[in-house]
C-alpha cells in the first residue's frame, strides 16, 4: 500500500497493510475501541518492544477520555474495522509511551497499575522512583525516539452498550455507584456468595480511592472518603476470611491499620487470620489489642485466646507424631546398623571397655544435628507438660535435654567457642524450667543445687536468684533466703512488695518449724547467736529471767532441723522463659492473688 501523511498531524506517517471492511465508523466521545498493537523501535532490526497478542486480551481505549498517549486515539480513529496499518510517529508524540507501556504490562500481569504511586501525576511518580521497573522502557525515557506502531482495529463499540469503567465515570457518578455496590455485596454475603461479594466490595473501594486520589491529603473531603473506605475494606476482608484467603486478609488489614490504628475490627480480623495460619505470637498480640481498645470485648478475646491455645496444642501433638516417628525410625535404623557393626567387631575389642553410662547410650548413633533437634523437641514437650501440671514428666524431659547439651558441650565444642556459648544460651532456659518443676514438686534441695550451678556462670540472674530464694525459704534457711531476696529487690525495685510477701511467709515457716520442734523464742535465739549472746539479749530486753533460769533454758535447748512442713501456702512465682536464652530478661511474677493459677499452670514462655 501507498504511504500517506495524516492531515493536521505532522510527524505521523501511515501505511495501510490490510484494508478494513465497511465505511469509516463514527467515533463519538466514550466510544470503546478494541485493538491489537505491536510497538517497534525505528532501527534497522525493527526491535519489538511490546506486542498485545502475547497478553491475555487486546488493548482498549475510549474516545475523548484523555488517554495518556493522545496520538493513539488519532491513529485509531483513522482506521476501519478489521484494518491493519503501520504508523511511524516522531519522538514528539511518543514521549509518554514508557508510562503507557508500564501500565499495560502491569495489567497483563494482573497487578494494579497505580499500586505504590504517590498523590501526583504519572511523570511525577516516574521521577520520584527513578525507574519504570523495565530496562528497555527506562532507556526510552532517557532518550526519547520515534517509534513504529502496527495496529489492527478489532471492534468499535456503542458508547452506551457496555459497563462503564470506574475511570470513565465522573466524581458524582462514582459516589452514587458506591452505595449500590455495597448493598449488592451485602446481599451476596447473605446468600454466602463470598467471592462475588468480595468483587463488589473491591470495586466500591477502587471507586472511592479514585475519587480520593484527586483530593488533597488531610482535607475534610479526603478524610471523609477514608472513613467511607473502612467498612468496605473490612467487609472485603471478612469475605476473604470465609474463603480462607488469610494472607490477603493480613496484607489488606496491615495497610488499613497503618492509616487507622484504632480500628478494633481490623485488629480482630487480622488476629483471626494470624490464628488460622498458626502465627500464635501475632494473633495473641492482636487479640490483646482488641481487648485494650474495647474492654467490653474482653470475654470474647478470652474465648478466642483459649481456643487458640487448644488449636496450637493440637497442632503441636500432630506435628510431634509425624516428625518424632520419622526421627525415631531413622534413629532405630542407624542403631541397628551400629549394633551390627559392633557385633562384627566384638571379638576384636577388649573386655575392659564394656559398659557405657546412660548418657552415652542416649547419644550413641546420633549426630549433633539430631541431638539439637531432640533438645528443642524435648523442651517443647516439657513446656506442654508443665501447662498440663505434669511436673514430674516435664522434669524428666528437661533433664534429658540437658544431658544432650552436656554431651555436646563436653565432646563436640570447646569452652569459649561461639558454639559453646550458643549451647550455654540453650542450657539457661532448660535449667530454669527444670528448677521450676522441682520447686512445684517440693524438691527444694535440688532447686538450690541447680541454681547454685547456674549462678556460677550467670551471676546475678534475676530468675535464678528468686527460685533459689523460694527454695531456701521453704527449707527454713533464713540467712540464705534473706540474702537472695535482698539481691532480687536490688535488681528490680518494683519487686519489693513480692519480696515482703516472701519474707512474711519465711517468718511463718520458721515459727511453724519451731512449734513442731517445741522450741521457744529463746531456744531459737540461742541456736542463732550462741549461749552468751542469748543471755546478753535476755538481760537487755529486761526479761526478768535469772541466770539459773537462763542456764536451764540453754541446757534444755537441743538444735535439730527437720524437713519442711507440708502446709506451705506461699505465693507462687510464675516465671516465663522464652526459647531465646539469657538475654531475654522479661519475666512475669504473680502475687498471692494468683497462687492457685500460677501453681496449677506452671507456665513457660
Amino acid at each position: 500500500m501507498e504511504e500517506t501523511y495524516l492531515l493536521k498531524h505532522p510527524g505521523v506517517k501511515k501505511k495501510i497493510l490490510a484494508g478494513g471492511t465497511g465505511p469509516l465508523p463514527h467515533f463519538p466521545p466514550g466510544t470503546k475501541l478494541v485493538f491489537h498493537f505491536q510497538t517497534l523501535l525505528d532501527n534497522f532490526e525493527r526491535t519489538v518492544v511490546d506486542d498485545s497478542r502475547l497478553a491475555s486480551r487486546p488493548a482498549e481505549i475510549f474516545v475523548g477520555k484523555m488517554f495518556k498517549l493522545e496520538v493513539w486515539e488519532t491513529l485509531l480513529t483513522s482506521m476501519r474495522v478489521g484494518e491493519v496499518a503501520e504508523f511511524w510517529c516522531d519522538a514528539v508524540h511518543t514521549g509518554l509511551y514508557p508510562i503507557v507501556s508500564k501500565g499495560m504490562r502491569l495489567i497483563a500481569q494482573g497487578k494494579d497499575p497505580l499500586e505504590g504511586q504517590r498523590h501526583m501525576c504519572g511523570m511525577g511518580n516516574l521521577f520520584h522512583y527513578h525507574s519504570t521497573g523495565f530496562p528497555e522502557l527506562d532507556e526510552l525515557m532517557r532518550t526519547p525516539q520515534s517509534l513504529i506502531f502496527i495496529m489492527e482495529l478489532l471492534q468499535v463499540g456503542d458508547p452506551m452498550s457496555y459497563h462503564r469503567e470506574s475511570w470513565m465515570m465522573e466524581k458524582d457518578e462514582k459516589l452514587s455507584t458506591v452505595p449500590l455496590l455495597h448493598m449488592r455485596g451485602n446481599a451476596m454475603v447473605k446468600q454466602r456468595q463470598f467471592r462475588e461479594a468480595a468483587s463488589e466490595y473491591k470495586e466500591a473501594v477502587l471507586l472511592l480511592k479514585t475519587v480520593q486520589s484527586r483530593e488533597m491529603p488531610g482535607d475534610v473531603d479526603y478524610m471523609n472518603l477514608a472513613r467511607m473506605i473502612i467498612p468496605l475494606e473490612l467487609n472485603y476482608c471478612q469475605c476473604m476470611l470465609e474463603l480462607h484467603e488469610y494472607y490477603q486478609v493480613i496484607e489488606h488489614i496491615n495497610e488499613l491499620l497503618d492509616k487507622h490504628k484504632d480500628c478494633v475490627k481490623g485488629y480482630y480480623k487480622r488476629a483471626k487470620a494470624h490464628a488460622a495460619v498458626w502465627n500464635e505470637k501475632e494473633a495473641r498480640r492482636d487479640f490483646n489489642m482488641v481487648a485494650h481498645l474495647d474492654p467490653t470485648l474482653a470475654s470474647l478475646v478470652h474465648r478466642e485466646l483459649k481456643a487458640l491455645s487448644e488449636c496450637m496444642k493440637e497442632k503441636y501433638w500432630e506435628e510431634k507424631d509425624v516428625y518424632w516417628n520419622k526421627l525415631e525410625a531413622k534413629d532405630e535404623k542407624e542403631e541397628e546398623e551400629k549394633v551390627d557393626e559392633e557385633e562384627e567387631n566384638k571379638d576384636a575389642q577388649d573386655g575392659d571397655e564394656g559398659g557405657k553410662d546412660d548418657r552415652d547410650d542416649k547419644t550413641e548413633g546420633k549426630d549433633w544435628q539430631q541431638m539439637l533437634r531432640l533438645v528443642m523437641l524435648l523442651q517443647e514437650q516439657g513446656k506442654v507438660l508443665m501447662k498440663e501440671k505434669d511436673f514430674q514428666e516435664a522434669a524428666s524431659k528437661f533433664k534429658e535435654a540437658l544431658d544432650y547439651v552436656d554431651f555436646l558441650q563436653n565432646k563436640q565444642v570447646h569452652r569459649g567457642d561461639e558454639d559453646w556459648e550458643s549451647l550455654e544460651k540453650v542450657r539457661l532456659p532448660l535449667t530454669l524450667n527444670l528448677s521450676q518443676c522441682m520447686l512445684e514438686l517440693q524438691h527444694y534441695q535440688q532447686v538450690v543445687q541447680l541454681n547454685d550451678k547456674l549462678l556460677e556462670s550467670h551471676q546475678g540472674h534475676f530468675k535464678a536468684l528468686y527460685q533459689r530464694a523460694r527454695a531456701h525459704a521453704a527449707l527454713c534457711n533464713n540467712e540464705e533466703a534473706r540474702r537472695d531476696l535482698a539481691a532480687v529487690e536490688k535488681l528490680d525495685s518494683q519487686f519489693k512488695p513480692f519480696v515482703r510477701q516472701e519474707l512474711k511467709k519465711l517468718g511463718e515457716n520458721l515459727r511453724s518449724m519451731h512449734a513442731q520442734q517445741n522450741k521457744t523464742y529463746w531456744d531459737a535465739t540461742r541456736e542463732k547467736w550462741g549461749p552468751g549472746q542469748a543471755r546478753q539479749k535476755s538481760v537487755t530486753r529486761g526479761s526478768g529471767d535469772s541466770e539459773e533460769q537462763a542456764d536451764d533454758i540453754n541446757q534444755s535447748c537441743q538444735t535439730k532441723k527437720e524437713e519442711e512442713s507440708d502446709n506451705e501456702n506461699t505465693a507462687s512465682a510464675e516465671v516465663t522463659e522464652d526459647n531465646g536464652g539469657p538475654d531475654e530478661d522479661s519475666c512475669t511474677l504473680t502475687t498471692t492473688a494468683a497462687v492457685s493459677d500460677s501453681v496449677a499452670s506452671g507456665r513457660l514462655a
